[in-house]
């Protein structure tokens, strides 16, 4: 969502609304292969959903991982000056160059790991409560407040399993990051700051992708809207649409971004010039020291990288999961008939 959206995200949903009128029944012998996918009255099933919401998360924060390990490091408030990056091509060149060609790739597979059934639950749950919203605030048509409610509801299911993944994925994104691995990193932080750690963001994360996602989720319906009315399996119509929800919505949220990053990654010489002992934690005092350390601009640290990271994301996350679903149900449907 994306997400998906995945973006994306940063993670997405199926088709807004209810949909057109069920298509007319078959005649006597002849084939149902005229009803289409978005004309089921009955839409598609939980376990669709889950599944191409599984595959739409993985592919969204694989694809665009390495423009996600730059953007970490672009909202780092005192960079080392190895570490300070223009643009995010020049930051990738740099990476590359000077740490190893797989280097932007580090904390992939914990990604992947929590991507998988954050996104699973995150699509479903925006179905089932987008469905059961509409029908509720605007009967047979698609209600904008319900698809912002049910995003960030989906979203509170989505961070729960996410959070820690992306603690340790930041923390291995970071320049020279002392984690040898993935597991290396989840036993050091629970030795060193406990269990408490992988949440410790999980307010700010949330504060950030309720607004997040019910920003991307209107983008996104009302784009559809506006370029595909008639809500059909059109490839080009979520592409265009997700990328520009995704858009809108990670500009719109940069500045809790970048508070999530310093509650995550602990950053030692930024807390330290401010004189913050031990840990950093809660929303108030990451937006107060992010202010400490770079004033208003500071807030936007990263935003180039994060609107290119979101961009295609969401538009990955968008079309994956709009194909799964329409494949997976078009495939019951053939099997029915």
């Amino acid at each position: 969502r994306m997400e998906l959206s995945c973006g994306v995200g940063g993670s997405a949903a199926a088709p807004p609304g209810p949909g057109p009128p069920p298509a007319a029944a078959a005649t006597p012998g002849q084939p149902m292969e005229s009803e289409e996918y978005e004309s089921l009255p009955s839409g598609a099933s939980l376990g669709t959903h889950m599944m191409a919401g599984a595959v739409a998360g993985i592919m969204e924060h694989t694809v665009m991982y390495p423009v996600d390990s730059v953007k970490t490091r672009m909202q780092s408030l005192q960079p080392d000056p190895k570490a300070q990056y223009r643009s995010v091509y020049e930051a990738l060149k740099k990476i590359v160059l000077t740490e190893g060609f797989w280097r932007p790739l580090r904390g992939v597979n914990v990604t992947m790991l929590g991507a998988g059934p954050a996104h699973a639950l995150y699509f479903a749950c925006y179905e089932q409560m987008k469905r059961s919203l509409s029908d509720i605030i605007q009967q047979g048509g698609n209600s904008h407040l319900a698809n912002g409610i049910a995003g960030s509801v989906a979203t509170l299911l989505h961070d729960a399993v996410m959070n820690p993944a992306e603690v340790v994925k930041q923390r291995l994104q970071m320049f020279n990051s002392p984690y040898k691995s993935v597991l290396a990193c989840v036993r050091t932080v629970q030795r060193t700051e406990g269990f408490g750690a992988f949440y410790r963001s999980y307010t700010t994360q949330l504060t950030m992708n309720i607004p997040f996602q019910a920003i991307h989720f209107i983008t996104y319906e009302f784009m559809q809207e506006q370029i595909n009315p008639h809500r059909d399996y059109n490839p080009q119509s979520h592409i265009l649409s997700g990328a520009i929800a995704g858009a809108v919505a990670a500009a719109a949220t940069t500045p809790l971004d970048v508070c999530k990053t310093l509650l995550n990654t602990q950053e030692n010489l930024a807390l330290s010039s401010v004189n913050v002992s031990g840990h950093l934690s809660g929303m108030v005092n990451a937006f107060k020291t992010v202010y400490q350390l770079g004033g208003l601009p500071g807030y936007f640290r990263g935003v180039q990288a994060r609107v290119i990271y979101q961009m295609p994301s969401t538009a990955i996350a968008w079309s994956v999961y709009e194909f799964f679903k329409y494949f997976l149900t078009k495939h019951k449907l053939d099997r029915r008939t």
